[in-house]
């Protein structure tokens, strides 16, 4: 899968799946050896938001040994293993995460959102089970993702400083507004009304902290009926609130 804009961290863990594949004398590399990938190299973002979302990664790991057995093929990792289509349908829809959150770059969050999109392969089964969904997995990649941009920007003060200091925007703040640009993709929308910004606020909200504020408004919309399925409907039916 050369070609593409991975980033070095996203080749490593490629690198590490082909090793895996042959560790346990697989013919090919699939979804479980992608995520064993992921989860070996330990430092991306990839695995940050599985351990933010309360994920043993150690779990997840002797899960995957449990559910596939050893092969028989001569144990190689090169270059030349090849992917099975499950495996290269993750890539496809971790270049498609990419495109949709508007990176330049294939990293390895958009690998695990991948994984999960994929739904039939072993890789997502196994975080199915660990409670992990594409959804709050796509939320605690745009919050994590949010918070670093935050951080690096304000390690660099602007040469001249406004007049007047903008106000900036919290990670949860940013996050609503790429899954409510999200949503408009998704539903063809003409333009960004404040529904759709409403259905971004209400996702981010499902996903916060227990005991946070956000987490107790959360609890009273819902309880109010007030959830991303409905706002969708009445989106999609075009109903007047």
């Amino acid at each position: 899968m050369n070609g593409y804009n991975f980033t070095d961290r996203v080749r490593r863990v490629l690198q590490m799946a082909r090793e895996e594949a042959a560790r346990l004398h697989h013919e090919h590399v699939g979804t479980e050896h992608i995520l064993l990938g992921l989860i070996r190299e330990g430092e991306g973002v990839g695995a940050a938001v599985l351990i933010n979302l309360t994920v043993d990664l150690e779990e997840i790991s002797q899960r995957i040994e449990e559910m596939v057995k050893q092969g028989k093929a001569a144990a190689s990792a090169g270059p030349d293993l090849p992917y099975t289509s499950r495996a290269k349908k993750v890539l496809e829809f971790a270049m498609s995460e990419a495109r949709e959150l508007n990176d330049t770059y294939v990293g390895t969050e958009h690998l695990l959102l991948g994984v999960l999109r994929e739904e039939k392969g072993i890789g997502a089964q196994v975080l199915r089970e660990a409670g992990v969904t594409v959804e709050a997995a796509r939320s605690e990649v745009l919050r994590v993702l949010g918070t670093q941009r935050s951080e690096a920007s304000s390690a660099t003060p602007p040469a001249t400083p406004p007049a007047t200091p903008p106000i900036p925007y919290t990670p949860d703040a940013r996050a609503s507004l790429q899954l409510a640009l999200q949503e408009a993709r998704g539903l063809k929308a003409a333009s960004l009304g404040p529904e759709l910004l409403l259905l971004g606020v209400l996702r981010v909200l499902l996903t916060t902290p227990a005991r946070s504020a956000s987490a107790t408004l959360a609890t009273l919309l819902n309880a109010a009926g007030l959830t991303p399925e409905r706002v969708r409907e009445v989106i999609t039916r075009g109903d007047q609130a």
